[in-house]
């Protein structure tokens, strides 16, 4: 499916207007038909504010679909590679459903990034559950619209054993083309995207065609041994535990900048508390997965091929342990360089999330419904502006 570009802004309640809800899905594809018509049919006219201003309850609308979107994803990640069920009382408050004991292969493959990924998985999955249900219920004790993204689990589960296989999901996550720009952005000590700059991908496979950051079905797990110490994982298994290492990285480090860029844009001082108190648990998440995807092992599947980031040649760009944000430029090249969270610049800051979740391949399959609906959410957010205005 070719991926949804962001051109213009599309007024999500005139998309939902145009004559009967039939007569707008007809003009889709006939086999996105079905679901679209139901999609539309449930997606409300989210004009309202209640006792927020309009801008910052547009903040808050779309945070809740961005957490809604990670919550779906990172549910995927925990049924295949969370943490297995376990009597140990320190997991009892783990009672979600994705405790389900996950692919024992995968999760040993996983653990060649970390012994504590599968916790690790469960307890950002835990995050993503709590951040999503506490801005639907804020939104909601306002007086203001939530969207519910029920509609939009049109998507297939992964059939590998261990999933919930006949899930509808909001995301795919088995033809993903990861962004690892992020891995040289941070340790850049002359470089700001708020000024323009661009890097390089650390690994530069990983961002081109379609790679699965999850076992799509039982060939997917391929032969291992679980009985060795180490264990004994095959390439193309240990490549997909590789890129879901460096996708839990790159949905986080979009959470950490997204907070900061918007929260210079809303106006009530509950609402700024929301969005500080929120977002340092994304920088939290980053920090984490920053660290563990410097552990994938080197291995080559096809076309991807994960690349030795450490050695006596490495540039600082791609040494490992240099997981704490690089002091560079801000605001101004003439100022001192600092140690910062980048990007943090507020204009169009939501918009470039949605673009950068659509380019991953995160949506590839979803209705056109989706996408206007995001598409308008993020336009709101990003028209908001400080003091109602």
């Amino acid at each position: 499916m070719k991926k949804a570009v962001f051109d213009k802004p599309t007024n999500r309640r005139t998309f939902l207007k145009q004559g009967t809800i039939a007569a707008g899905a007809a003009t889709l594809s006939a086999g996105l038909l079905g679901p679209t018509t139901s999609a539309l049919a449930a997606v409300q006219d989210t004009d309202r504010s209640g006792r927020l201003s309009k801008g910052d309850a547009a903040i808050l609308r779309y945070l809740q679909v961005i957490e809604g979107i990670e919550q779906d994803l990172w549910q995927q990640y925990a049924e295949l590679g969370g943490q297995p069920k376990s009597t140990d009382p320190t997991l009892s408050k783990i009672d979600l459903p994705f405790n389900t004991g996950g692919s024992p292969a995968y999760i040993a493959a996983l653990r060649f990034l970390d012994g504590d990924m599968p916790q690790y998985i469960a307890d950002n999955t835990d995050d993503e559950f709590s951040h999503h249900a506490f801005l639907t219920k804020y939104l909601q004790s306002k007086g203001a619209d939530t969207i519910d993204l029920t509609p939009f689990q049109v998507l297939p589960s992964s059939q590998c054993d261990g999933a919930n296989k006949s899930a509808g999901r909001v995301t795919n996550l088995m033809q993903l083309s990861v962004d690892t720009s992020w891995w040289t952005r941070y340790r850049s000590d002359s470089g700001n995207p708020d000024l323009g700059d661009s890097f390089p991908q650390a690994i530069p496979s990983l961002a081109v065609g379609q790679h699965p950051a999850i076992p799509r079905t039982n060939d997917d797990i391929g032969v291992n041994d679980l009985t060795t110490t180490p264990p004994t994982i095959n390439n193309h298994l240990q490549a997909i535990a590789n890129t879901a290492g460096f996708h839990f990285a790159f949905i986080e480090q979009g959470g950490s900048s997204l907070y900061p860029q918007l929260a210079q844009r809303v106006t009530h001082h509950e609402v700024l508390r929301i969005l500080l108190s929120i977002g340092p648990t994304e920088t939290s998440h980053f920090q984490t997965w920053h660290d563990k995807a410097g552990n994938a092992p080197n291995v080559t599947d096809g076309d991807l091929t994960f690349n030795q980031l450490n050695g006596t040649s490495t540039p600082d760009d791609l040494q490992t342990n240099l997981i704490m944000p690089e002091p560079t430029i801000f605001l101004d090249r003439k100022f001192p360089k600092v140690s910062i969270i980048r990007p943090t610049e507020t204009r169009n800051a939501a918009m470039a999330t949605a673009k950068a979740f659509i380019d991953d391949g995160l949506f590839i399959g979803q209705v056109p419904a989706f996408f206007e609906l995001l598409k308008d959410l993020a336009a709101d957010a990003d028209a908001a502006r400080r003091g109602g205005a």
